[in-house]
């Protein structure tokens, strides 16, 4: 089958939770699937890694957008057009030319459009397009203006979010089928627009946290309490800032000589503020894979005290994978069919949060058999061959309704 994919990032290296998600899809369905692949880069330097993906991808094209969203162009686009400030920041004019051109030359069986943003890029065909929504990005946003502290910038922020909703949405009904990731978001979009045609295709974990397994030295004597995540968001900006100020040093009376360690992209510029006695924060480079592969290595627990929504955590998925306990929220574990106390430890106040890391470093064998069914777990139902197969299956079901 010939595939045409939309992507708003170039998935490699697998670094993002999206370019997790997209790069391992790719490369389990390379071998069913003529694939070209589209995708949106910041930098210039990203056409390095054009090769890594022309391994699995038939052709693949870049196309830049701004490095830095808040361009002054973009905000009078926002403000005087129909489109939100994320469609905007991930428009690419010559992207657009080039998808009308290569559907004039070629044919293809769908489109793949990964994230309702990259909808904008599609002309109108009769190609069945299959658009996958990594997270509901309007209740994202609603969580961000909710908890704007810039009383003056709400109402502007608001109105964003109601551009959000209304484009997203309304492409959800362009498409002939929508994908979520989880059975949550499944139920919210079918809430908003009940004759939507959705299935749910989770995340999974990767390949390199996954052979992880046993070669981990677990400290117990001085436990790193870790957190990872993509710090542009303002979920893990939330999250860092809660287990540095509220949990961890609940932690420090019980273990006085555990250290919390918190790392990803933006890091340096977002929660720099958060450094102090044994409270490491570490900027990480979005290519540095060996650098995130080491951290989860040395992780004692893994802790995520998440509020905001956001699709299927793949930070999560990748510690129980690497065999770090999991201590989160029910929103933290939202997508993941996990159960309490079994497979993940399910808190959602800072006293119970503590209390569950307290109990992980003390009983060993406790730990072990979180982590050993946490395991198990990722290897049944969250293997990126497993979700490939049923995305290809849903690939077939929706090209087949061409015919």
């Amino acid at each position: 089958m010939k595939i045409l994919m939309l992507t708003p990032y170039l998935p490699y290296p697998p670094s993002s939770g999206g370019q997790v998600r997209s790069y391992n899809l790719i490369k389990n369905l390379a071998n069913k699937h003529e694939i070209t692949l589209f995708s949106l880069i910041k930098k210039d330097e990203e056409k390095k890694y054009i090769f890594e993906l022309e391994k699995f991808c038939h052709e693949v094209r870049v196309f830049k957008r701004p490095e830095r969203p808040w361009t002054f162009k973009n905000i009078l686009r926002t403000g005087f057009g129909l489109y939100p400030f994320l469609v905007v920041r991930n428009l690419s004019s010559e992207e657009g030319r080039m998808v009308v051109k290569k559907l004039s030359e070629e044919k293809f069986d769908l489109i793949h459009a990964e994230t309702f943003y990259t909808m904008p890029h599609i002309p109108n065909t009769k190609i069945p397009i299959l658009l996958v929504d990594q997270t509901i990005e309007f209740q994202v946003y609603q969580h961000y203006a909710d908890s704007s502290s810039y009383w003056f910038l709400k109402p502007l922020l608001y109105l964003d979010v109601l551009k959000i909703k209304f484009w997203e949405v309304r492409f959800w009904k362009k498409a002939s089928r929508v994908v979520a990731v989880s059975e949550d978001d499944k139920k919210k979009m079918l809430s908003l627009e009940p004759d939507l045609n959705v299935d749910v295709v989770p995340n999974g974990a990767g390949e390199d946290l996954l052979k992880l397994w046993n070669r981990r030295k677990i400290e117990f004597k001085k436990p790193i309490i870790f957190f990872q995540g993509n710090f542009s968001w303002l979920q893990n900006t939330e999250a860092a800032r809660i287990l540095v100020r509220e949990i961890f040093p609940r932690i420090k009376k019980e273990i006085p000589m555990a250290v919390c360690r918190i790392a990803g992209q933006g890091a340096g510029g977002k929660i720099s503020d958060l450094k102090g006695k044994d409270v490491e924060v570490y900027d990480l480079d979005i290519f540095d894979i060996e650098g995130v592969k080491k951290l989860y290595s040395e992780a004692t627990v893994f802790v995520a005290p998440l509020a905001g929504p956001g699709g299927t955590r793949l930070k999560i998925l990748g510690a129980m994978a690497a065999g770090v306990p999991v201590v989160t929220t029910k929103v933290g574990i939202e997508g993941i069919k996990a159960k309490n106390n079994k497979e993940v430890l399910v808190r959602d106040s800072f006293p119970l949060m503590t209390e569950a890391v307290v109990k992980l470093v003390k009983d060993k064998n406790f730990y072990q058999e979180l982590t050993n069914n946490a395991r198990r777990l990722i290897e049944e139902k969250y293997s990126w061959p497993k979700i490939s197969q049923k995305l290809d299956k849903i690939y077939q079901e929706v090209a087949g309704s061409r015919d």
